[in-house]
């Protein structure tokens, strides 16, 4: 048993909240703010499914993949049925799929869901899990091809909506080159659900807009993306849960590949190992997303920066550094990860990704500590997770120095965090 006390109360809670958000086969992140199926959301809502319903977790994964490009990609945003609660919409987007996407991705959960509900399936489920391993292989090739065409070793990312972390501090300054001007007229909707001071900026969305409007014009076509694009930056998560992501679509190829495939995924494990461990940053004892434009590393330390923790890539001393930076930060604060450590500038405790603490981010670091043999750092952060779910309820994110929940509420992937974290507890 661990020092956490998860509540039967509360995981029956978590499982009516992915319920309520069920639209037949996927789950919407939460009603009315996303009324949409979100990638990564997705793959985290999977892995809560199998703990105590493999068929549904399995077709969480397989209604997401209806939305897959056929040059593999899988959309951020598969929009299954229509709603006007939500902007930008599929006729912003104006992608002309045969199901209504955006276009652009999130980051690559989706092959580390496969393996962990492979590893609680049994052989009935095999079939399913053969054709999901073959969608996650195609998108893991088009991150390969259409974001690291000259085999660096770190894919693009060419909007922040694709990092996951839409206004992250991080993006400040690549973001600076981005025009405000729009041929869309914005119409949010996010404020109408949520408060504007937790949300990301007018200004922003502006950007944000812009490049929607200049990637619809080259007709989502990745070279001249990469080409013309003022905003192109390695993610240091995108990168971190891709390299994740193939080790665990290589575990499963033995058993769910097509003969000889294995040498292709270890071909990109390689790259993608030297990519990210150039990522590092001796001086922040952090790993740094990169403007892919300048060349130089984005001086922010984000929560994202301990993902290389879920890959073998760090070394014992990077380790050892990035566990005191991140005790110092959990001594300093209430609740977790932030996601700007207070430290950083940028950092605003209530909005958004400047601050805030998620779940899933706090689910994957503490899952990385424990890999390099940091139980201790892994259980501080598992349990602080718990805590502020057990006294704030499931919300979108919650504030590090305070604990309360912010953003939209009974929120998908948070229900889901606790129900993999009560698998601890056993």
């Amino acid at each position: 048993m661990t020092l956490m006390t998860i509540s039967t109360d509360l995981m029956s809670r978590a499982k009516a909240i992915l319920a309520a958000n069920d639209r037949g086969g996927y789950t919407v992140p939460t009603h009315g703010l996303y009324p949409f199926q979100w990638n990564w959301d997705s793959a985290f809502v999977a892995m809560g499914f199998a703990t105590y319903d493999i068929d549904r977790a399995l077709s969480e994964l397989e209604r997401l993949a209806e939305g897959q490009w056929d040059n593999g990609m899988i959309p951020h945003i598969v929009f299954h049925a229509p709603a006007d609660s939500y902007f930008p919409g599929p006729e912003v987007w104006g992608t002309h799929h045969r199901i209504a996407t955006s276009g652009i991705t999130q980051p690559p959960v989706f092959a580390i869901a496969l393996k962990f509900i492979a590893e609680r399936a049994d052989a009935s489920f095999a079939p399913r899990i053969r054709a999901l391993f073959q969608v996650a292989d195609r998108y893991h090739r088009w991150f390969a091809e259409a974001r690291d065409p000259a085999g660096t070793g770190l894919v693009s990312t060419l909007h922040n909506w694709e990092t996951g972390r839409d206004n992250s501090p991080e993006w400040d300054g690549p973001f600076a080159r981005v025009p405000e001007t729009t041929t869309t007229v914005i119409r949010r909707r996010d404020t109408g659900h949520v408060d504007a001071a937790m949300r990301p900026t007018d200004a922003e969305y502006r950007r944000y807009i812009h490049l929607v409007d200049m990637y619809r014009d080259l007709g989502w076509q990745p070279s001249r993306m990469l080409s013309a694009t003022p905003f192109r930056v390695a993610d240091i998560g995108t990168n971190a849960i891709l390299l994740a992501a193939e080790n665990a679509l290589l575990s499963l190829a033995p058993a769910y590949g097509t003969q000889g495939l294995e040498p292709a995924i270890e071909a990109r494990i390689g790259r993608l190992s030297r990519g990210l461990a150039g990522l590092w940053h001796e001086e922040k004892g952090w790993f740094l997303s990169r403007d892919l434009i300048t060349g130089k590393p984005i001086p922010v330390r984000t929560s994202a920066g301990l993902l290389p923790l879920l890959t073998g890539i760090p070394t014992p001393a990077q380790v050892r550094q990035m566990q005191a930076v991140a005790t110092a930060h959990l001594d300093s604060v209430a609740f977790g990860m932030a996601s700007t450590l207070p430290t950083e500038v940028g950092f605003e405790p209530r909005r958004y990704w400047r601050g805030p603490v998620w779940a899933i981010m706090n689910w994957m670091i503490a899952e990385g500590f424990a890999r390099h043999g940091c139980p201790g750092a892994a259980e501080r952060i598992r349990t602080d997770t718990v805590a502020s779910i057990s006294r704030h309820g499931f919300g979108e994110y919650f504030d590090p120095t305070t604990g309360a929940s912010l953003g939209g509420e009974a929120f998908s992937w948070t229900a889901a965090i606790y129900l993999l974290l009560s698998g601890n507890d056993e």
